[in-house]
């Protein structure tokens, strides 16, 4: 008998708070989750610096599409920094109604 595969969580949020999702992915990763996670974070990545405007903005085109697609393969997703914005005062909104649990 194998053992139940552990839940897959994919994070999703700014790449301004990198901090927060290493946080997150060593939480969730203790946890028992498989994590997908930022692969390439276009504001620090020095894999990144050599390339022009053009290919910098084709890249964050490919890398935008793989992050949906991480979505995906995700059982469920982490919202990062929703706290944060609300310490701050900030609306939070959603592209979609978000339907209440117990709907």
């Amino acid at each position: 008998m194998t053992a139940p595969r552990p839940t897959i969580v994919c994070l999703c949020g700014s790449t301004r708070f990198m901090g927060a999702f290493r946080e997150a992915n060593e939480r969730e990763t203790l946890a028992g989750k498989i994590v997908l996670s930022v692969g390439v974070d276009m504001r620090t990545s020095t894999a990144i610096s050599s390339f022009s405007g053009e290919e910098l903005e084709e890249i964050k085109v490919r890398l935008d599409a793989l992050h949906k697609e991480k979505i995906k393969l995700a059982d469920e997703i982490l919202v990062l920094n929703i706290a944060f914005a609300k310490e701050l005062g900030k609306g939070v909104r959603y592209l979609e109604k978000v339907k209440d649990e117990g709907s």
